[in-house]
């Protein structure tokens, strides 16, 4: 291995394969109804950083609004992150609901505490023009 790679803690190393994932998800509250207090929002912090521990990666930031919250995750390639963001939301909506059934009742009624999309975005890296333009310019094989 390149002594780059080394110098770089955000680079994974596994058996085979080198890798720098980071993704930003983002969590809505279900009608965007206001939910969270501030202690909630520790407490979901805790939750996730649990839950992503289990699945290997690592939650670089976590912060959030009484209606949303946002994560930043470095992940190895063998975690899918749709599965990733059903555990998250799951057991956070599990523990949140049994921990402050009382306040979440007022708020969200209907069974259901968070919305059943999400945003994924990923983090870091050349833009997409300066990699679209590297490959363009990588030789063909003769």
């Amino acid at each position: 291995m390149s002594p780059r790679w080394k110098a770089n803690p955000d680079v994974r190393t596994g058996r085979h394969v080198i890798s720098n994932l980071h993704a930003h998800l983002v969590f809505v509250t279900r009608y965007r109804r206001g939910a969270f207090t501030d202690e909630m929002l520790a407490r979901c912090e805790e939750i996730m950083r649990e839950v992503c521990a289990d699945f290997e990666v690592e939650l670089r930031e976590f912060n959030g609004e009484h209606d949303h919250v946002h994560l930043l995750i470095h992940y190895p390639p063998k975690v899918a992150l749709s599965k990733l963001v059903n555990s998250l939301k799951g057991v956070s909506a599990r523990l949140l609901r049994k921990e402050y059934a009382e306040h979440v009742r007022t708020y969200l009624w209907d069974g259901h505490f968070w919305s059943g999309s999400y945003f994924a975005g990923s983090v870091g890296g050349a833009p997409l023009t300066a990699l679209k333009q590297y490959i363009e310019q990588q030789q063909r094989p003769l």
